[in-house]
């Protein structure tokens, strides 16, 4: 079990005043069984003029922010968290017979509720449908070697690169490529497992690193729901099973939906803002 305590400060400057439409932040890490919240807190300026706390129907906490009828340049979003994270071991479950070998035959009232994490994106590559059979083939159709299989795959063969704004890439382009940031392996991850037939969803939070680490950012990981064990993370962009080094935000059936910050300019010119962000995450225990 780890304690740590998260700072994040962001921040959205804009050449010209414009009016700020609905915002929706996904910030506060989420209370689960693999973390607890202990303190959260969430500054706005401009402090906005009504604010609510609501559940999204992934069970993520969002909060949806309206702001003043005044033209500004800039806008900020400060949060302070301390999260303990408690899963030690990243395998601590049993799976039943039925859910050893993929595809899984899901009993009917589990197929109803994993469908849509089944589902194949728009745009899904025939050669990402051949190389997760092909992964499948390498791990004799055991779920388990091949969540981890499809996690070293990744890490071994793409290179890692920064881009802090834009969409994932399709998982066609990534594997082509061979290259992406975080949420560009974690597309090609989740699509990878859709095509042989296990659930898989996008989650976005935080990530430990290296002790000697003093900035970070935000990362991007898969959760795969593996009967016997419930949604179970994996990190393709570090080659392991998640465990208490990640904190997670927002987990969604899409990347979009789980964004740590949305949202649109109301009225006023089209201005283009520069994003900056400083994410300052600190071991207190463990």
């Amino acid at each position: 079990m780890v304690l740590y305590h998260i700072a994040h400060h962001t921040q959205y400057q804009y050449a010209e005043p414009v009016h700020l439409g609905t915002h929706i932040l996904r910030l506060q890490p989420r209370v689960d069984g693999s973390q607890r919240l202990r303190h959260f807190t969430c500054e706005i300026s401009p402090t906005p003029r009504k604010s609510i706390d609501w559940l999204d129907l992934e069970g993520n906490v969002c909060r949806q922010v309206w702001f003043p009828d005044t033209g500004i340049t800039t806008l900020t979003i400060a949060t302070q968290a301390d999260v303990e994270t408690l899963r030690v071991n990243p395998f601590d479950y049993l799976s039943p017979d039925w859910a050893i070998t993929a595809p899984l035959d899901y009993p009917q009232s589990v197929q109803r509720l994993v469908a849509p994490y089944l589902a194949a994106p728009q745009l899904d590559s025939p050669t990402v449908v051949d190389w997760a059979q092909q992964q499948l083939y390498r791990a004799d159709g055991n779920v388990g070697i091949f969540l981890t299989g499809l996690t070293q795959a990744i890490y071994q063969t793409c290179t890692y690169e920064t881009r802090h704004e834009g969409p994932p890439w399709p998982a066609g382009v990534v594997l082509a490529e061979r290259r992406g940031t975080c949420r560009d392996f974690t597309v090609l991850f989740m699509a990878a497992c859709r095509a042989v037939g296990l659930a898989a969803r996008f989650v976005s939070g935080y990530q430990r690193g290296d002790g000697d680490q003093t900035c970070h950012d935000l990362h991007a990981w898969p959760e795969v729901y593996v009967p016997g064990g419930g949604w179970r993370g994996f990190d393709p962009t570090l080659g392991l099973a998640v465990a208490d080094g990640h904190i997670a935000l927002a987990a969604a059936v899409e990347p979009a939906l789980a964004a740590a910050v949305t949202g649109n300019l109301k009225v006023g010119p089209v201005s283009q803002a520069v994003l900056a962000a400083d994410i300052q995450l600190k071991v207190l225990e463990g």
